[in-house]
């Protein structure tokens, strides 16, 4: 076995049993792309099992913190097995629901989730891509499922020197899925849709917004970088009147009408427009506008923390624009999924566009990721999600 030393001082993270080793925590040791490695402290403790990656900046990312254990086929059997009993006690209500959630659930750089009898998969780290055939083979047995698509296109994978691939990874079936999601149903498209075909960690807070339309006696919402329109069926669910989706994305917006039609609300409540969403928000603001809920769900700003001060700028100028076109009384559900703006940022970022909008609001909730896109104690970078949900005053 493979030994990497780490610096004095630098065992600290491990011993809180935090996944990463970065490439500047290392003293000495190297390995093959994903082998498996003995992570020791500068004094020879042994600190955690994990796999090496030697073109990452995360050097390793632990498998284990137990000595003792091995890290082969029935290891990965155990962990998958440990996060689809997490799944089953949680019963999400839906049949698209996230099975593996990357270190979350002790499997770094694997992603899994599940649209009825599909599989759609992620593998965007070294370990994993190493041990890529026995994951897929233990995916198959366990849950039972058709077929096994492969999108590891993500962009981490060349951070870790590896080449995208996507395609049929077990079996064979139709990339298109219906899934059902609370009382209404969506379609997705595994190969070509975002991430692994769709954003399941906003389940509930499609449904929330449905509770909250019905509540507030709302009746016109603004659905901002709508994508397939998931919150544009939720308001129509809640029984809004005139339900917009804004996004720039032609095919997404007719996923969006076809999810309309599919079910049964009447298409004249619904309006999909192809649309630079700032332009759109500042071209309302002019035409003297208002709605009674805004969603603003836009793409990730801040990959990483470098990229915060930029992507604060652009969070705080929409949520301003939101704001003055938001009816006294009115909703906002606002959401970062940028990893690099921490949830007490976002707060701070969408109260400076508040002010700068000349309103106030009460937060009547914090918003996150669905529970079967959990964060642990030990690895809180995987909060990815935030939102808020706000009454203008």
């Amino acid at each position: 076995m493979k030994i990497i030393r780490l610096l004095d001082g630098k065992e600290r993270s491990l011993l809180r049993r935090h996944p990463w080793v970065f490439a500047g925590s290392i003293e000495r040791g190297k390995a093959d792309p994903g082998e498996t490695v003995r992570v020791e402290a500068a004094d020879g403790r042994f600190l955690a099992w994990g796999a090496f990656s030697p073109s990452s900046q995360i050097r390793v990312r632990a498998w284990s913190f137990d000595e003792a254990e091995r890290i082969d086929h029935a290891f990965m059997k155990r962990r998958v097995a440990r996060a689809l009993a997490l799944r089953e006690r949680l019963a999400p209500a839906s049949d698209g629901v996230r099975l593996i959630h990357g270190e979350a659930d002790g499997l770094p750089g694997l992603i899994v989730d599940r649209y009825g009898p599909i599989l759609s998969a992620q593998f965007s780290s070294a370990g994993t891509e190493r041990w890529r055939e026995g994951l897929a083979d233990v995916l198959m047995s366990t849950t039972g499922a058709q077929a096994l698509y492969e999108r590891s296109d993500s962009g981490v994978r060349a951070l870790e020197g590896l080449e995208s691939r996507t395609g049929w990874l077990r079996g064979e079936a139709g990339t298109e899925v219906t899934i059902r999601e609370h009382d209404w149903r969506l379609t997705l498209d595994v190969a070509e849709g975002h991430k692994t075909g769709f954003y399941l960690d906003q389940r509930d807070n499609r449904a929330a917004l449905a509770r909250w339309v019905r509540q507030l006696g709302i009746r016109r919402v603004l659905n901002c970088y709508s994508y397939t329109g998931g919150f544009s069926v939720a308001a129509l669910a809640g029984g809004a009147e005139q339900v917009i989706s804004v996004d720039s994305s032609a095919p997404a917006l007719e996923r969006a009408r076809a999810h309309v039609a599919l079910n049964g609300f009447d298409p004249t409540r619904h309006e999909a427009l192809d649309a630079d969403v700032n332009a759109y928000l500042r071209a309302q603001i002019q035409a003297g506008a208002s709605f009674d809920a805004i969603v603003l769900d836009p793409p990730k700003f801040a990959p990483t923390a470098a990229h915060a001060e930029r992507a604060a700028r652009a969070y705080k100028d929409i949520n301003r624009l939101a704001f003055k076109l938001l009816s006294p009384g009115g909703l906002l559900l606002t959401f970062s999924c940028s990893g690099g703006v921490g949830a007490e940022l976002f707060h701070k970022i969408v109260a400076g566009a508040a002010s700068d909008a000349g309103v106030d609001g009460a937060i009547i909730a914090r918003l996150e990721g669905a529970p079967d896109h959990p964060t642990t104690m030990a690895f809180p970078e995987g909060e990815y999600l935030k939102g808020l949900a706000i009454l203008r005053s």
